[in-house]
């Protein structure tokens, strides 16, 4: 039978309506599941550290409880990686919202029975941290699926603000004021809000599986990791954005492990205080989603990239030299855009040069770099905190962060750049 001509292009607006439908929707569903979840992940990694806090004085304790939150990056990235390019990724997110759910019911009953001590934190901050690598590197690899090229800079911007204004600004902002009021509230808010986060995938539409020929062997689960490996390894760019994305992760994990007890010592904040400051994290996130589309256009995603190494370095450097309240809060502002500014680039750039049936594992693979350079960051800062001083600690990691603007400028060049504007370009 042949095709009627008129008819065909009668039915391509309808399906170019129908298509622009389902992406807006998956953007709304996109975004409202990471701010709700990060909004509960915001919560708890205020809640959990500040609660150790009323049980030690010690910042190698303190700081043990962010290592046990972020130690299942190193751990477990790169099989999660593999189970993401093998099965459903939507499934793999609810089976990591369960995971979720019980573990924070369960310390919900403790803190409601005064029974919460730091063996008990420890464990369930390890347990929570395999969930998140589950349900981020599932939640990550669902972008690609269901929106197409053309649109992914700003889904991307969206979700990235969401996950700022939620983790880094409400998040710790609300988990401060409830962990003054008691750590069962903080509890009990954030086992809310992993449930929600469970109701809202099942909006989301589209294919959330590699598609793959069923007569095909499915390869050992080494031999996958190895070919995730190998091709970071072999794209020049990845590889030097893992590098930098490694480093400035350190940075963020001994800020985020050394400012607990120093805010709330030195620095005379309380818990709620605290939670503001870091909030000001936040408040830097949503400008920065804000203005990262203008900010490409007008200095190139290069540079923007390259300002951000600039502004980590000033995030942990800054309460090195002051304990001043305001000039921390200008830092930490600074700190949250330049993050902003770097994670929609670098999502950018990953969801462009890796093919679909990579995804999984190559962002696993990244955020071993990324997530798994966190409790580095935050066991080399918490020992150096303890032996010499909280300052010397974000010392040596903001002269630390410097080492990345050399391969950064060397390898992300303007003909790189103008690749991947054309690459984005097309529908």
């Amino acid at each position: 039978m042949t095709s009627n001509p008129a008819e065909d292009l009668a039915a391509e607006p309808a399906e170019m309506a129908a298509a622009s439908e389902v992406s807006g929707r998956n953007t709304v569903v996109l975004v409202g599941f990471t701010a709700l979840t990060n909004l509960a992940d915001g919560v708890m990694k205020i809640a959990l550290p500040l609660v150790a806090t009323s049980l030690t004085d010690s910042p190698a304790l303190v700081s043990g409880v962010m290592l046990a939150l972020s130690l299942p990056w190193l751990l477990t990235a790169l099989h999660v990686g593999v189970l993401v390019d093998r099965y459903d990724r939507r499934k793999l997110v609810w089976v990591a919202n369960g995971i979720q759910i019980t573990v924070v019911g369960g310390l919900l009953a403790l803190a409601a029975s005064d029974a919460l001590s730091l063996p008990v934190i420890y464990a369930c901050g390890a347990v929570l941290g395999v969930a998140e690598v589950l349900a981020m590197t599932s939640a990550a690899a669902l972008v690609p699926d269901v929106i197409a090229a053309s649109g992914r800079e700003r889904v991307n911007a969206w979700v990235a603000g969401a996950e700022t204004v939620c983790q880094e600004f409400a998040g710790p902002f609300v988990g401060g004021l409830l962990v003054g009021v008691g750590a069962s509230f903080a509890m009990g808010a954030t086992f809310v809000g992993y449930t929600l986060t469970a109701v809202v995938l099942v909006f989301l539409v589209g294919r959330f599986r590699v598609a793959v020929d069923e007569d095909e062997a499915t390869p050992p689960v080494h031999a996958q990791i190895s070919e995730g490996l190998r091709f970071l390894w072999e794209q020049h760019l990845l590889r030097v954005l893992a590098l930098a994305v490694a480093v400035l992760g350190s940075c963020w994990g001994a800020w985020y492990a050394v400012m607990p007890l120093y805010a709330t010592g030195p620095m005379g904040l309380s818990a709620a205080d605290y939670g503001l400051l870091v909030g000001a994290l936040g408040v830097g996130g949503i400008v920065g989603a804000l203005v990262v589309g203008w900010f490409n256009r007008l200095f190139g995603r290069r540079r923007v990239m390259i300002l951000d190494v600039f502004l980590t370095s000033v995030l942990v450097a800054g309460p090195a030299v002051t304990t001043n309240v305001w000039v921390a809060g200008c830092v930490t502002f600074l700190g949250g855009m330049g993050g902003t500014l770097w994670t929609v680039n670098v999502r950018t750039v990953m969801q462009t040069y890796v093919p679909m049936e990579m995804m999984g594992r190559f962002g696993a693979v990244f955020r071993l770099f990324a997530f798994g350079a966190v409790p580095v960051g935050a066991g080399v800062a918490g020992v150096l905190a303890e032996q010499f001083s909280a300052p010397t600690a974000l010392a040596v990691f903001a002269v630390a962060s410097l080492i990345v603007f050399v391969p950064l400028v060397r390898v992300f060049t303007a003909d790189v750049e103008a690749d991947l504007v054309a690459r984005l370009r097309q529908p």
